[in-house]
């Protein structure tokens, strides 16, 4: 007699996981105005037969190649899909950019840094395609949040950087994977101390990183943005809250401060008592500072 609630009990669940995995479904169909041009599932690199795909959103007219944005979504390097940002990358190309939102592949088949490798493929097909999708090659910028907060430092403190390991680097390996400016949204910047001040660390790092701080301690400081800041870095805008219980607020604290100590240009928004993930009058304030840091480093 208990068997049909729990049927339909594991059904509703299955129902509602499928609606938080999927932003389109929750929040309805992505609604296109008329003056972008929104197009999916564009391949971008194939490693390992993965078939890496990206969405991207330009504007239908322009009078010149126009900046781009690489936006990567989180997901603790295990879920999410590009999906996320589509709404983002709309936005940005009503305000003259042409925005990218991106596929990577996740942990725990594949491991650190392979997701790193992806993300820099898709800047280097970005600017191997400039022509056809309108885009400036010498004016690109990238945002993530989490996770893709993560993997766009990467971007901005690595992108000089050719690993001969990265099984992308055959693609378009006469482009740059370097960007002009980083949106890090409370992004981790040093996995070293992550454990503790997490509610999700000792769940995610090992499945990313290939064991935990005992086993793979090595690859805990290589993943750390933080052990990559150099005076070369991307201008770069951190943007977190005081009360995040999933990345802990002084990881922004740390790579500010190390930027500035390398006099990168950079800047921290502080969001008092805002967590992982923001609403209301905090969502505002992020995406109006990301707005005006992608003019002030993109834009003639």
């Amino acid at each position: 007699m208990l068997r049909f609630p729990i049927v339909l009990s594991t059904f509703l669940t299955i129902m509602l996981l499928g609606l938080l995995c999927d932003p389109l479904r929750a929040q309805g169909k992505l609604a296109v105005p008329e003056n972008v041009i929104f197009t999916r599932d564009i391949e971008y690199a194939n490693p390992d037969g993965q078939h890496l795909k990206l969405n991207i959103a330009r504007p239908k007219s322009t009078k010149r190649p126009a900046p781009a944005v690489v936006c990567i979504h989180g997901g603790g390097f295990r879920a999410g899909n590009r999906e996320h940002h589509d709404r983002l990358c709309v936005d940005l190309a009503e305000r003259g950019y042409v925005a990218a939102t991106v596929s990577y592949r996740l942990s725990p088949k594949y491991k650190f840094p392979a997701a790193v490798h992806d993300v820099k493929a898709a800047v280097r097909f970005l600017r191997a395609h400039a022509a056809e999708y309108g885009i400036d090659a010498k004016r690109v910028g990238t945002t993530g949040d989490s996770a893709g907060g993560h993997l766009a430092l990467f971007l901005g403190l690595t992108g000089i950087i050719d690993d001969e390991n990265d099984d992308n680097r055959n693609d378009n390996r006469d482009q740059s994977s370097a960007v002009n400016c980083v949106v890090d949204v409370y992004g981790p910047t040093d996995f070293t101390k992550s454990y503790g001040k997490s509610v999700d660390a000792a769940e995610v790092l090992p499945l990313f990183l290939g064991g935990n701080l005992e086993t793979a301690r090595h690859q805990h400081i290589l993943a750390s943005p933080l052990n990559w800041v150099t005076p070369d870095a991307a201008p770069t805008l951190i943007i977190h809250g005081t009360e995040d219980k999933y990345v802990a607020y002084e990881q922004a604290t740390w790579l500010i401060d190390k930027l500035k100590a390398m006099d990168v240009d950079s800047e921290l928004l502080t969001l008092q008592g805002a967590g992982h993930g923001f609403k209301g009058a905090d969502a505002e304030k992020a995406r109006a500072a990301m707005f005006a840091f992608f003019d002030k480093h993109l834009t003639p």
